[in-house]
Order: C-alpha cells, then structure tokens, then sequence
C-alpha cells in the first residue's frame, strides 16, 4: 500500500473527521466563552468590587520611565516587564466557565444516550441442539 494511500484512509476515517470538527468548534467556541468573561462577566465582577479593571492589576518588575502611561499595554510597549496577575485571574476564571460548560454538555449528551439493549441470548451450536433432540426422543 503507497504512503498516499494509506493516509488518504488514516485521514478519511470517523475519529479523525470527527476530532477534526471537534478541534475547529472547539476553537470557536472558546472565542465565544473568552468574549463572554471579557466583555459581560469581568465588567460586572469589576463593577461589584467598585470599578476593579483586572486587566490592568500587574506588578512591574523594572522601574517605569517618566511619560509612560500606567497601563498594562503602554507598559508593555514600553518594554518594561511586568507580572500581569489581573490578566492571568482573566484567563483562569475563562478556563473555568469553559470548563463547567463542556462538563454540562457531555453530562447532558450521556444522558441522552439510550441504553442498548441487551443482546439476544446466542443461539446453541447445531451439534448441541441434534443432542437434545436425540436425548428427548430417547426419553419418549
């Protein structure tokens, strides 16, 4: 078998089609989960806890020049290293909410999975079944 062909079958078969749509919206969907942190839930979470702006809590390593803007982003323009935690607290509860929600949806999907049902008894092999008949005509 050439090389071509057997990834043309390595590549055509179901797991890996299926792990190839998994990867894509799985990428889309955590675009979805980073913009709903980002955009609805760390702007509620600042606002309860008085104007709190998480992705601007760092702590610069190095002295900031005069002029620059304390920002997370100027500073970092700036060159200046920094330990950025408001931003890694961003990421984690992101990590978090992603992580809950794909939980409920393969609990939800296992649940929705029916059991099969269980596999008729197997039928006896023929020798065995020519026995019993041989045994109960020999009864009569």
């Amino acid at each position: 078998m050439s090389f071509m062909s057997e990834f043309k079958e390595f590549a055509m078969k179901g797991n890996v089609m299926d792990l190839a749509v998994g990867v894509i919206i799985g990428g889309a969907f955590g675009k979805i989960v980073d913009s709903a942190v980002n955009d609805l839930i760390m702007p509620v979470v600042g606002k309860i806890f008085g104007g709190l702006d998480f992705s601007n809590m760092f702590i610069p390593l190095a002295d900031i020049p005069a002029g620059t803007a304390s920002t997370l982003a100027e500073i970092k323009k700036a060159g200046i290293p920094v330990f950025a935690y408001g931003n890694f607290i961003s990421i984690l509860i992101n990590f978090i909410i992603l992580a809950l929600v794909i939980f409920i949806m393969i609990k939800q999907m296992n649940r929705m999975k029916k059991e099969a049902p269980p596999a008729p008894p197997a039928a006896p092999p023929e020798d065995i079944v020519l026995l019993r008949e041989i045994r109960d005509s020999l009864k009569k």
